[in-house]
């Protein structure tokens, strides 16, 4: 038997709003938005980065750090698709997460996965 570790939220948004997507101060303001509603301690400031060489993965990285582990997303804008990975050894409940995510970026389609990591 194995003790819990971490919870892992993997969600996938489709078809989200263009414009949210590619801006980065909103981008900042829902991910810290997201860590008052699952009552996450942030641990420094949200890092965001916009590259890609290829029209196939460009947009937005966002790397958020939390006293229990972190928050990732990536921003791809040519699909208008959006990839969170929110990992964090305290427990959280993943439907708020995606009901709030998939508002936020008026996304119209999105599938998920939640593990338990031990």
């Amino acid at each position: 038997m194995y003790k819990v570790f971490g919870y892992h939220l993997v969600l996938n948004l489709y078809e989200c709003n263009p414009e949210k997507l590619k801006d980065g101060e909103f981008i900042k303001n829902t991910i810290i938005q997201l860590c008052d509603l699952i009552k996450m301690k942030r641990y420094g400031d949200c890092i965001l980065e916009h590259f890609g060489e290829s029209e196939d993965v460009k947009g937005y990285t966002a790397v958020q750090l939390i006293e229990t582990s972190n928050i990732i997303a990536h921003f791809v804008e040519k699909t208008n698709k959006i990839f969170f990975d929110v990992f964090s050894c305290k427990d959280f409940e993943s439907e708020p997460v995606i009901q709030f995510l998939k508002e936020a970026f008026e996304a119209k389609e999105y599938s998920y996965s939640f593990l338990i990591r031990d």
